[in-house]
């Protein structure tokens, strides 16, 4: 090999030798971990730990930038943990407690939608760990009015919400219908049970636990969203399940607040956020 012009042959040796480093920072700087880091996990914002119980409160850091809501988040929280502790407590004295390990709660708080910049949905899940073979799994769901500073329900954007009432007879009966089409599809088509739907009642406290959905218009929502934990209509193994009602089919019952706050569609992909 003439190596007579250009480098020699210990200049090579060396060019050799660099190559591996070039090439390690070349993927370090075009892979998908340097583009997108992961996300830190959020902070407690309230947490207990003992040797036999574990209990924690998350809260979304959209949630943190309002102080009177995180205020009210947190309180709640750390009052269903001290519950769980104190439950622990007087379990721990009885025989063989804790032989498969201490207990363990987390509520965390998620935003979901922000509309008008004055009602803030946000979805609350609870996991427990206190026994058996996988942990209880529960939500709920909050309406926060920024400018009265206090949580609310849906009844100031319906005309009226009578328990059985057209509003809420036309809520349970769209809702009814989209659980049993997701139910046969999960089912491969069979819908023959039936005994969730005495879960869904015509009033607000029985309708389920919804959220403003978010729309592609800025500001606005584009319907409601009801969502039920993996045992509120069926069997653990299901998982949960949502129901969407567009806002287009709100408009006969709305008041004028309701009509301002509606608009817009639902964001591609938004369903699959919540499965």
């Amino acid at each position: 090999m003439n190596m007579s012009s250009g480098i020699s042959g210990r200049g090579w040796l060396n060019f050799l030798s660099v190559i591996p480093l070039v090439i390690a920072l070349a993927c370090a700087l075009f892979s998908p971990a340097w583009a997108a880091e992961p996300k830190p996990e959020p902070k407690p914002s309230f947490e207990i730990t003992t040797k036999m119980f574990d209990g924690t409160v998350l809260l979304d850091p959209q949630i943190q930038t309002d102080q009177a809501l995180a205020a009210n988040c947190v309180a709640e929280g750390k009052k269903w943990v001290e519950q769980y502790r104190s439950d622990a407590a007087k379990e721990r004295k009885q025989p063989d407690a804790f032989i498969g390990g201490g207990w363990y709660v987390e509520r965390s708080y998620d935003v979901r939608s922000v509309v008008g910049n004055r009602y803030v949905s946000i979805v609350r899940n609870d996991a427990t760990m206190t026994g058996g073979a996988h942990p209880d799994l529960d939500l709920d769901t909050i309406l926060w009015d920024r400018t009265a500073g206090k949580r609310i329900s849906i009844r100031p954007f319906f005309n009226e919400t009578a328990d059985g009432g057209p509003t809420l007879q036309f809520l349970a009966a769209s809702i009814i219908a989209t659980v049993k089409i997701a139910k046969k599809a999960r089912f491969d088509g069979d819908d023959s049970d039936t005994d969730w739907i005495k879960n869904i009642q015509p009033t607000l406290r029985k309708l389920g636990s919804v959220t403003l959905t978010p729309s592609t218009d800025a500001g606005k929502s584009s319907g409601l969203t009801f969502h039920y934990a993996a045992t509120a209509l069926g069997v653990h193994a299901e998982g949960g399940y949502v129901a969407f009602v567009p806002w287009e089919q709100l408009k006969p019952y709305l008041t004028p607040e309701g009509v301002a706050i509606f608009g817009g569609a639902r964001p591609k992909g938004d369903d699959d956020d919540l499965e």
